[in-house]
């Protein structure tokens, strides 16, 4: 690699590192490139992405950021996943984690704040964005249903009556 290109490497990592939501480290060692392949689409499919970056240059990329704490975690073979959702990225490492034992989650940084790797896991237990917004709209939701519901009752119960009267006379 050229040092224009690890110029540009470092450039585009410490662009990533500035505004994605969550970065996960993890160690790849002894995954087959299927096994990697696989990773790459789920986390593609949650909106997430996972690179292979070379450690030193992802330590100089990561200076001046808020993820600045997480550069001890690259020794060895690494993966970076991140993703704008912060528990996209985490959900799909520690699933991945689960079933594969040689995938190994390090820990991470949301935003500021650098985790662990039982940090990352907590993360990932939690619901993702879209499923808190499916909750808040059922809540939302919930009220107006049980007015309408309420409003037609007294109807309901007044054209039983009519009908009643109706019926007998």
């Amino acid at each position: 690699m050229e040092r224009a290109e690890k110029k540009e490497l470092v450039a585009t990592f410490n662009t990533v590192a500035k505004t994605t939501g969550v970065l996960v480290v993890a160690h790849n060692k002894g995954l087959t490139a299927n096994q990697v392949l696989d990773l790459r689409n789920k986390m593609a499919k949650a909106g997430a992405t996972v690179k292979v970056v070379k450690n030193r240059l992802a330590v100089r990329a990561l200076e001046g950021t808020d993820a600045a704490g997480i550069a001890k975690l690259f020794t060895g073979p690494t993966m970076v996943a991140y993703g704008a959702d912060p528990v996209s990225a985490p959900k799909v490492a520690a699933d991945f984690a689960k079933a594969h034992e040689k995938f190994v989650v390090l820990g991470g940084a949301l935003g500021k704040t650098t985790l662990d790797a039982s940090g990352v896991k907590a993360l990932a237990e939690l619901p993702s964005l879209d499923q808190l917004r499916g909750k808040i709209i059922g809540l939302i939701q919930a009220p107006a249903t049980k007015i309408a519901g309420v409003l037609q009752a007294p109807a309901g119960q007044l054209a039983r009556v009519f009908n009643a009267y109706a019926t007998k006379s």
